[in-house]
């Protein structure tokens, strides 16, 4: 996927977010937003996309096949599985 590079800001708008910038937190007026107080649907890290590495490895076939045999999805499955081993045996901090 590649990262598509943003405009060219204009002057008035650059001139706007160097003066939020310069804005103190007790002077932003959040009034007009409503309180979030129901967090209970929140989903960590929903958006977090970790940078992906192209690489080639060569994996036993009946083990490729065992994933393949559940769907679509299966090297994300391979990545989650590899992922649990990598947490499982990572020392504790």
């Amino acid at each position: 996927m590649k990262k598509e590079h943003s405009k060219p800001s204009s002057q008035h708008l650059r001139d706007e977010l160097a003066a939020l910038e310069a804005m103190v937190d007790t002077d932003i007026d959040t009034g007009d937003m409503p309180e979030a107080a129901d967090w209970s649907g929140a989903v960590r890290g929903r958006f977090y996309r970790p940078i992906k590495q192209l690489l080639s490895v060569r994996l036993d076939s009946d083990v490729v096949a065992w994933f393949k045999s559940a769907g679509e999805g299966y090297q994300t499955r391979i990545n989650a599985a590899l992922r649990e081993h990598v947490k499982s045996h990572s020392p504790r901090a």
